[in-house]
């Protein structure tokens, strides 16, 4: 018996269809399509070191070198790299694009079971498959997910998730070696993009159950085995990944086996509410005090527990209910508070860990108004498309309002903190935006300081504040005392070693300290340019140092041999040294090879050139091409007039030292010597 296949006018009906719903997805989301990076996208997004072919390698055999280790995903980000670079446009449409084709799957996948085959104990009403896929396409706690560049993760995984569900059914009908292959090449795809995925073969077998009454062992059970070991493999890799390589591990982590089950039965309760009435959705929620509140919520478990059994004893006249609902709590399983999550830091709950599990209570919804359509009588029949269209029409509404919070960060962190004003992780991520931004640093510096009184061991917030603070004449002590802290609550901030290299640096008599914190922070992320940078500046002025000083400027330049200011650092270290000046000749030329127009390498070029014998055209060439870049350079003015002396020139080395005084007074030597010239040609 071969599948169902689609009519030719039925699939042009899907065609126009799925042109609508995706004309509809375009209008809901249009103010997030402009919208700019936010929170942790920077980091799921392609960075520069993973953008060539051996990045590509590093991706899918190198875990730590993306964001999280889901290779599909970061296949499909360093594809996306290259086809419009950092057009965050593109990203943007690429998600609402993934979004509509999910939810034209979900409609197709519904349509393919809602017919009734032989053998058949169950069927969906016509019209349930066109508007469960509307239903998705315009809910708004699919917002986080499509709106949030980094959450292609679920709109990309949806689209493998239902196409593997698709083919398994495929499979199923015809039985054939390349078709069970192809279902489980899918099934890998999603898992590789995200492990949630790892749901589906328990949830097939949910829908064959509420399909045909039953599950066959050999027919149904037996191929999925394979999936099963596949889920549990990628499940606990993830689990690993989040503790030791994200953090989620530690002390707001320990939580008995018994919170944990509370927790679980809020959460669902929670994401049921939130998808039946969306009307207060955040980035951020406010985050529960398992500890103390958890002894309050013996009433969510019981309320789940009851459901389930109610819903088992309906069973045998109605199974799609308690369908719907196995398949909402099984695929939300992984983020139920069972295993550790990074985000658990900040909530326990976020619209995106239920992209995916929605879609059965969806479903559910969209057939029980599809049955009330195929009802004879008029009345229910317009009851349900008014229904349907209020519902489509105040969800649609919803989601475009909530999309423009995702116009760039600062509007998404002030829309959590309106919400939620006593999340930290919001005025942290406020306080980094506003940062960045000219003129805004007394504004960041609020928010850091509202972010440390919240969560007082919150080690970022503490280095971002110290880092502010090294901006501020005079308040070294109290950038010193943030940094320390930063290092104290979260020994694996590199940063914060850093920008206490940057400090004791600055600071007379502490570049031995200097050392030690740029050594720690290279110790933590030896990828640190910025760090070895900083070592290598201190130990070249540093007596004794300068070939250790040498040594880091050579990693930095083997790592990246187009860095200018480590080479040109080089170059002046090595032209100290009377007998290793050609070197730095050579190092200085390189960059101006590259870099003409950069008057402070002419500058110390021409001032190593003057110091070699037979050197003085060189030298003086040079002197002039600076002057020509910056004709304000007094130092440049002065030697090149020693040189212009040195060949004979007199007038015009008379014409730079003059011009060289004016702009600069302090040339005390070079006034004296124009005094003597005058009073020589007054004689």
């Amino acid at each position: 018996m071969r599948p169902p296949t689609l009519s030719a006018r039925d699939a042009m009906r899907w065609s126009l269809g799925a042109a609508a719903l995706l004309a509809l997805v375009l209008a809901c989301y249009a103010p997030a399509l402009r919208g700019q990076l936010v929170w942790d996208d920077a980091s799921h997004v392609t960075r520069p070191e993973l953008r060539g072919g051996d990045g590509l390698r590093r991706i899918w055999f190198e875990v730590g070198a993306t964001e999280q280790y889901y290779p599909v995903l970061h296949s499909a980000f360093w594809a996306e790299h290259h086809l419009w670079g950092d057009s965050v446009l593109g990203y943007h449409l690429a998600n609402v694009f993934l979004h509509t084709a999910g939810c034209v799957l979900l409609g197709l996948a519904l349509l393919r079971l809602g017919r009734r085959a032989a053998g058949d104990a169950a069927g969906l009403p016509a019209g349930t498959a066109p508007l469960a896929a509307a239903l998705f396409a315009v809910h708004p706690v699919a917002v986080e997910s499509v709106a949030w560049i980094s959450e292609q993760k679920n709109t990309l995984s949806l689209i493998f998730y239902l196409l593997a569900g698709l083919a398994f059914l495929d499979f199923r009908v015809r039985r054939t070696g390349p078709a069970y292959l192809l279902a489980t090449a899918l099934f890998l795809l999603a898992l590789g993009t995200k492990s949630v995925t790892s749901s589906l073969p328990a949830a097939l077998l949910v829908v064959l159950w509420w399909k045909t009454g039953r599950v066959d062992w050999r027919r149904d059970a037996v191929p999925l085995l394979p999936w099963f070991a596949a889920a549990v493999g990628m499940g606990l890799l993830t689990a690993w990944v989040e503790r030791t390589v994200i953090g989620a591990s530690g002390a707001p982590f320990t939580f008995s086996l018994g919170q944990r089950l509370l927790l679980a039965s809020r959460d669902v309760w929670f994401y049921l509410g939130t998808l039946a009435w969306p009307a207060h959705l955040l980035f951020f929620y406010p985050r529960w005090d398992v500890a103390h509140d958890a002894g309050g919520w013996y009433g969510y478990l019981a309320a789940a527990l009851a459901v389930t059994a109610a819903l088992f004893g309906l069973r045998g006249r109605w199974r799609g209910p308690l369908a719907a609902w196995l398949f909402f709590v099984g695929t939300l399983f992984p983020a139920l508070g069972f295993f550790n999550v990074y985000p658990f830091l900040f909530s326990y709950v976020a619209d995106h860990f239920q992209y995916l599990a929605c879609l059965g209570i969806i479903t559910a919804v969209a057939a029980g108004v599809a049955g009330l359509w195929a009802r004879p009588d008029p009345r229910p029949r317009a009851a349900a498309a008014v229904a349907a269209g209020l519902a489509l029409a105040s969800l649609g509404f919803a989601t475009h309002r909530q999309a423009g919070d995702y116009r760039d960060g600062p509007t998404l962190y002030r829309a959590i903190l309106a919400g939620n004003p006593d999340c930290w992780k919001a005025h942290e991520l406020l306080g980094e935006a506003l940062a960045g931004q000219p003129g805004r640093a007394t504004a960041a510096l609020a928010e850091f300081e509202a972010t440390v009184s919240l969560k007082p061991d919150d080690g970022e917030a503490h280095n971002n504040l110290g880092s502010l603070l090294l901006s501020e004449p005079g308040r070294e002590a109290d950038a010193a005392g943030h940094l320390r802290l930063a290092a104290e609550y979260s020994p694996y901030l590199s940063e914060a070693h850093l920008n206490l290299g940057r400090l004791w640096d600055r600071t007379p008599g502490r570049e031995r300290d200097a050392v030690t914190e740029y050594r720690a922070a290279l110790a933590l992320n030896p990828g640190r340019t910025d760090a070895r940078f900083g070592l290598a500046n201190v130990l070249s002025r540093l007596p004794g140092d300068e070939p250790a000083a040498e040594a880091e400027y050579g990693i930095i330049l083997k790592q990246d041999p187009a860095n200018v200011p480590a080479r040109v650092n080089r170059a002046g270290l090595l032209a100290r040294e009377p007998g290793r000046r050609d070197e730095a000749i050579a190092d200085y030329a390189a960059v101006l090879r590259v870099h003409p127009d950069l008057a402070p390498v002419h500058y110390n070029l021409a001032i190593a050139l003057s110091a070699l014998p037979g050197r003085t055209a060189e030298a003086v060439a040079e002197y002039q091409a600076t002057l020509r870049l910056d004709p304000g350079l007094a130092g440049a003015h002065r030697n090149l007039g020693i040189e212009y002396a040195r060949q004979g020139r007199l007038p015009e080395a008379e014409a730079e030292w003059r011009q060289a005084v004016a702009l600069e007074p302090r040339f005390t030597d070079l006034k004296a010597k124009l005094d003597e010239l005058e009073r020589t040609r007054a004689k």
